[in-house]
Parts: structure tokens; C-alpha cells; sequence
């Protein structure tokens, strides 16, 4: 191997790349890589880890064979090096996105020399022809980049992945550098023993990004305050992350009606629409970004400035990595998770079906993440923790727990307690068993193990299972206990926790934040239930005389105007024209232009007189459901198809349909049902509960027509002629 010892590489840095000094490690990685060594880099986002291979690769005789995960990333790495060379063939990339003649002339510049990095999927790693090709090649190293996706306990696991150390033995053995930016020390174990590299040389740097502010917030009114908060840093770039692609387009569609510029990413776009969006992001022609996790992994966006997760990720790691973007070039970097536990419940139904090990991992994962959510310590020192770092700082002055610190207590009596517990029953269980015995909790397990018989059982039931497990992390922040991961998790104490139980010192503890289960914002329908402060009382009481008194002269009852939640939401957020009046829960054009003038103008005038400042930020515009569904049964409805062959069609029962039904009726669109309605109930029926609703109902619910009614009409019946009057009289 030629000896690259005594070259300069700052020469050959500001040569290929133009840069004047190396970032952290980045010289010592690099030369480790060029003596032959297997190298492992564990560097946050932002850290530079693509150079560690990229300029190496330059150096060295062959092809270095880089393995990506994405075809995004790939493309971005490889247009990103031709910009730094004249040479067009310098760095390829061979996938799935690659025609036939486009992989031949891939091929050929490799063949000739010309090609120093060829950026291949896992995929396209164990293709048979492929392997073949590799054979011939005189491969000067393998980069494994995004390593932790070799690993079940990694945030993005890729089967793939393991077998990239047989391809090598199959290919050509050559030192193999692996490269990522979360990996915890579980994991890094997972990495270097699959790629049969225990004794490579280490690198890692520092997980803390000081520049990066850390919040978690509840899920409540959550699209109004992702408004306000991009409203409030106009011109930034920001990513936010959505679990699903329906939430993705639904969001970007939400952003931009509220005018912001944002455009979707995510897997199931076709590809040239998915790269066109990511480079008007990169291009700034678009401030936001909304995607799953697929977007992001080795953008070059240094001054991404917010990275907003609208759900809960599923694992730290993949929260870090998303984090990570944020702030790259030092500079402002705002952090927000919007928590709350119905993300959670969700996360772990996906994972319903799959095997047991894989469950438990994902369980053990995801309650890691729900955990560092509701804890009220530090956010950086948990980060850091979780990845095997200390951080010794009081208050790292930038994430919301130290920057609004909660009352602690006392607590070694509750740490005492939670140790003895652990060792009661042999260390050979996880941490939300062990809460189970401290608050007293009968269940078949406990039962089985007859641990409702030790003297501990119940002795912490006048606390919380929320305060026991914020005890419980605490012991572990402090290391006096750890989790044996290789056993899902179970607690045993440490020789630092035997020696605290022994002579126990006093400890400030600090209880856990509670999280409400807000509101999902599905429908992304902005209004009264996504409020944007407190109803003024006196002003509901107004509007709700108003509306008596416009709907005794229209001859119609109050209900038919607007409802008590329509009402409620314009008490709080004060429209005083029509197009504001619109945004309001329950508000439909036609309704606003039909009855909504003197409620305007009378809240024009209240908030005149009481000096009040309209919350601007809450009135947003929220999208059309136009879903297809509903298209579908505005049109067979207007076509008279009959009820039952709609939900033939869509595979819906009458129960659901009519909810869809009330859906479009409720938004203020006028439908006819006669057709059915007529064949369905007879003359007497229809007309009776018709009068009822126009002349007799104060709230017009469905709720107290069936109380009125008592058993005289069956539940349909009364919703059909419900939706009838509905959409005649109030649309």
C-alpha cells in the first residue's frame, strides 16, 4: 500500500475542496483510513462526516465503493462532489433509478480509471451482477455510511445492511471505514462486529450541539401553533417530520393556504417530483419542508434553522439525526416535538405482527423516547446520556427544562426504595415491572412471581407511576442503575448503586411533566377546537342573544344559524369580517355570507369598546376536505344511486356513511336525499321529524331528537331526515 504518511492533506483539502483547515477529528480519521486501518467515525450531523471518506478517495489508487441508503442522498453526494472537480465521472452512483444505458456508461467510467467514489444501495451491493463487476475492480476502501442501519437496535434498520461484510469477502477485501451519526453504545458493538471490524480504530466526537434549542410541546392546537411559529421566524428554513405520507401532504397543503411556502417529501412521490422538491428547498425557493423521516439523511443545508417533529419519532437516535439538521453551520437551531401519548399508542400498533424480539426493541425504543419527552430533566443531558456521554453542566441554558426549571424535592428515600425493589427481585425485570410493585399493582404476572408477598409490594402507592418513573430515570442519569439491553431492558444496579444503598446522600429529584392527549388535528381544520385562548364569556353570552334574536325574525331556531361550538369559537378568537368569520369551527361560506354580518359587526364593535388585541396568529385558513370519499358520495348523490350500492362501493356500512354524510352537510354543502329518504320513510314519519327539528329543538343534536322521540323512530330514521333539514334550512 503506498505510504501517504508524510503528505500534506491541508494541500490536498483546499485542492479538491477548498477549505483551509480540517473540522474536529476529520485529519486523524482520515489518516487512520489511508495507513489501511478499519476506522470507525462516530460523528453528529453536521460534524463533516463525508469529507472523513470523500478526500480520502481522492488520494487513494481505485474506486472507493460507498454504501448509501438513499438514492436522495446519493445524488446529492455525488452532485456535490462533481462540483468540486472538472472531472464529470469522479463520483457515480449505480441504483435502482438507473436505466440501462445509463448503468453501461456508469460502468465504463469506473472501468477507465476516471471514477474515485461509486455510491451503491445494499441492494445493488448483493446483486449477482453486480458482485461480478466488483470482482474487477481494483477497490481502494468500502465506506459504510449510515452504519446504525446494520443494527435492530438502530433507528433505521436495514436487513440489507448485514450482509454487506460477506459481499466484501465475495468482492475484494479492502479496509472499510463506517460512518455514523447516531449510534449508541449498544449499537456502535452491533456495527463493528457485523462488518468483522472489533479492532478498528474509534473516532468519536462530541453528541452535544450547544447551538441547538430543545422543547418539547403538547399536542394541543398543534397546526395553530405551527403557524405561529413559522409566521414568528419568516424567511428561515425549516424541516417539520410527519409518521405518515397522508400527514405530509396534508400539511403542506395546510401551509401553504395559510401562505407558506412548503412542499411535501416522502417515499411515495414519484422521483422526479420528490427531487425537484428538495431542490427548491435547497435552492430556497420554498422555506419548509414537510416529510417522513426520508428526507434530510445527507442534505448539505447548512442553515436549516427550525426542525418541528409534528409526531413523536420512533427511537432518540432517529430524534437526534432529525434534530441534527438543524443549525449546521453553528448558528440558530430550534428544536420542537409536539408530544402527546396517542402518537405513542399508535407507534406501538404498527408494530402488531411483527416478531416478538423485534416488538420488545421497538417498545423498548419507544418508551426511551416517550420517557425523555415527559422528563423535566435537562433535555441535553438525557441526549447526551443516551448515547454513552456525560454532561456535567447544571443548566445547559438552551432547552426548556433548564430554561423554565421545575420545583424539585428530595428525594433518597423514593431512590432507596426504587434500588431495593430492583434487587428484591433479582435485577431480572424492566423498569415499568418494577413501578408495578412500588404502587401495589395485582396482576397474573406479578401473581405468578408471588411478588404481591414481598415486604416492598405497594410501599409507593400514595405516588404516581409517572413519579416513579422520573425516580427511576434519575438513578439512571446518576448511574446507579443501568439497563442490560441485551435483555430488553431489564434493571440491575450498578457498584456505584450497591455503594449508594449502603450509605445513601441526599438527592433533588424532579417530577416528570404530565402531557394532556390533544387533539390529532386529522382533519386539519382549524377553529374553535383548535382554540386559540380563553372564550370571553361576556362576549358568547352577546353573540348568543344575537343569535336568538336574528333567528326569531328569520323564523328559524338558534341552532340553524350557528351551533353553541361556532358560537364558543368566535368568542375567542374575535373575526370581525367575513373571510375571518370563515375560519371559525363550524362556519361554512355559504353560512358566514348568509347570517354572518351582524355577528362581525357586533364583535367589531365589542372588541372596539373593550380595547381588546385579536390573538392575529389564531385566524388561519383551513383546508377543504375534499377527500375522496366524499367526492364520491356528493356525486353518486347527486347521480340517486342508492345508499346501500354507495357503500357496496366504498366499503362502508350505513352507519359510517351517514357520518360522512353529516361530515359534507356540516361543512356547508348543500345536498339532496330525497330520493332516498322518500322510499325509505313513509310521508308521516319524514314530516314529523322535520317540525321537530324547525319548530321544537333548542340544541337541533341528534342526542336530543332521540330523547324526544323516545322509541318512535329508529337512530337512521332520524339522522336521515337530520341531514335532510340541515342541508335545506342551515345551508
Amino acid at each position: 500500500m503506498k505510504n501517504y504518511a508524510d503528505i500534506s492533506l491541508i494541500e490536498y483539502l483546499k485542492k479538491y475542496f477548498g477549505f483551509n483547515h480540517f473540522k474536529g477529528n476529520q485529519e486523524v480519521i482520515i489518516r487512520s483510513l489511508l495507513s489501511g486501518h478499519d476506522t470507525f467515525v462516530l460523528m453528529p450531523t453536521g460534524g463533516g462526516k463525508s469529507l472523513c471518506y470523500q478526500l480520502p478517495a481522492m488520494l487513494m489508487d481505485g474506486t472507493a465503493i460507498v454504501i448509501s441508503p438513499l438514492i436522495a442522498l446519493m445524488k446529492n453526494q455525488v452532485d456535490s462532489m462533481r462540483g468540486f472537480t472538472e472531472e464529470e465521472g469522479v463520483a457515480h452512483f449505480l441504483n435502482s433509478s438507473l436505466n440501462k444505458s445509463q448503468i453501461t456508461k456508469v460502468k465504463e467510467d469506473v472501468m477507465s480509471g476516471h471514477t474515485k467514489m461509486l455510491y451503491v444501495a445494499p441492494e445493488s451491493l448483493t446483486k449477482d451482477e453486480n458482485v461480478q463487476f466488483f470482482k474487477q475492480l481494483k477497490i481502494s476502501f468500502y465506506a459504510v455510511d449510515e452504519a446504525h442501519c446494520i443494527s435492530e437496535w438502530g433507528h433505521d434498520f436495514r436487513p440489507e445492511y448485514r450482509r454487506i461484510r460477506s459481499i466484501i469477502v465475495q468482492t475484494g477485501v479492502a479496509p472499510i471505514i463506517a460512518l455514523t451519526a447516531t449510534a449508541t453504545p449498544k449499537v456502535q458493538h452491533d456495527i463493528q462486529k457485523n462488518l468483522d471490524m472489533l479492532n478498528a480504530n474509534v473516532f468519536k466526537s462530541s453528541f452535544n450541539r450547544p447551538n441547538l434549542y430543545y422543547e418539547i410541546r403538547p399536542k394541543l392546537n398543534t397546526m395553530k401553533e405551527i403557524i405561529k411559529f413559522i409566521k414568528a421566524n419568516d424567511g428561515k428554513s425549516g424541516i417539520i417530520y410527519c409518521l405518515s405520507r397522508k400527514k405530509v401532504e396534508e400539511i403542506a397543503e395546510f401551509l401553504k393556504v395559510n401562505g407558506i411556502k412548503a412542499l411535501p417529501y416522502h417515499a411515495g412521490m414519484d422521483s422526479v417530483t420528490r427531487s425537484n422538491n428538495q431542490d427548491s428547498f435547497l435552492l430556497e425557493d420554498v422555506d419548509v419542508i414537510v416529510a417522513t423521516i426520508a428526507f434530510g439523511m445527507g442534505i448539505d443545508k447548512p442553515d436549516v434553522r427550525f426542525v418541528i417533529h409534528y409526531n413523536i419519532p420512533k427511537s432518540l437516535e432517529g430524534y437526534y439525526q432529525e434534530t441534527g439538521r438543524a443549525g449546521r453551520d453553528g448558528g440558530e437551531g430550534q428544536c420542537i416535538l409536539f408530544y402527546g401519548y396517542k402518537d405513542i399508542q399508535k407507534l406501538e400498533k404498527f408494530m402488531q405482527g411483527k416478531p416478538l424480539s423485534e416488538q420488545e426493541i421497538g417498545k423498548q425504543l419507544l418508551m426511551e423516547t416517550a420517557a425523555y419527552a415527559e422528563s423535566s430533566i435537562c433535555r441535553r443531558k438525557l441526549l447526551l446520556h443516551y448515547f454513552g456521554e456525560d454532561y456535567n453542566a447544571d443548566n445547559c441554558e438552551n432547552c426548556d427544562n433548564c430554561l423554565n426549571p421545575k420545583v424539585q424535592f428530595e428525594g433518597s428515600e423514593y431512590l432507596v426504595l426504587a434500588l431495593k425493589t430492583i434487587l428484591a427481585v433479582k435485577e431480572k425485570f424492566k423498569s415499568e415491572y418494577i413501578v408495578q410493585i412500588l404502587m401495589g399493582t395485582i396482576n397474573s404476572t406479578i401473581k405468578s412471581y408471588e411478588h404481591d408477598e414481598l415486604d416492598l409490594f405497594g410501599e409507593g402507592s400514595e405516588q404516581s407511576t409517572r413519579f416513579w418513573n422520573s425516580v427511576i430515570r434519575k438513578a439512571q442519569i446518576e448511574e446507579y442503575i443501568r439497563k442490560d439491553i441485551e435483555n430488553y431492558g431489564l434493571l440491575y444496579l450498578t457498584d456505584r448503586g450497591r455503594r449508594y444503598l449502603e450509605n445513601p446522600v441526599p438527592v433533588m429529584i424532579t417530577q416528570d411533566k404530565e402531557y394532556e392527549d390533544g387533539e390529532d388535528d386529522d382533519s386539519m381544520q382549524v377553529g374553535g377546537k383548535d382554540g386559540g385562548g380563553a372564550c370571553d364569556e361576556e362576549l358568547l353570552s352577546i353573540l348568543k342573544q344575537e343569535c336568538k334574536s336574528v333567528a326569531k325574525k328569520l323564523k328559524l331556531p338558534p341552532f340553524v344559524l350557528f351551533q353553541d361550538p361556532s358560537l364558543e369559537d368566535m368568542a375567542t378568537q374575535y373575526p370581525v369580517s367575513i373571510e375571518e368569520l370563515k375560519n371559525c369551527q363550524g362556519v361554512s361560506e355559504g353560512k358566514a355570507k348568509k347570517y354572518g354580518k351582524a355577528f362581525v359587526e357586533l364583535i367589531k364593535a365589542y372588541v372596539e369598546e373593550k380595547e381588546i388585541v385579536r390573538p392575529q396568529y389564531t385566524v388561519v385558513k383551513s383546508v377543504v376536505n375534499k377527500s375522496v370519499n366524499k367526492v364520491f358520495i356528493i356525486h353518486s348523490i347527486d347521480k340517486k344511486i342508492d345508499f346501500a350500492d354507495i357503500c357496496r362501493a366504498r366499503d362502508l356500512d350505513m352507519i359510517s356513511l351517514l357520518d360522512e354524510i353529516e361530515s359534507i352537510v356540516n361543512s356547508g354543502t348543500k345536498i339532496n336525499i330525497d330520493y332516498y329518504i322518500n322510499d325509505a320513510l313513509d310521508e308521516d314519519k319524514r314530516d314529523e321529524i322535520f317540525d321537530f327539528f324547525r319548530n321544537e329543538a333548542e340544541t337541533g343534536t341528534l342526542e336530543e331528537a332521540l330523547e324526544a322521540f323516545g322509541d318512535d323512530f329508529e337512530e337512521e330514521e332520524i339522522r336521515l331526515v337530520r341531514i335532510k333539514f340541515m342541508s335545506e334550512i342551515a345551508n
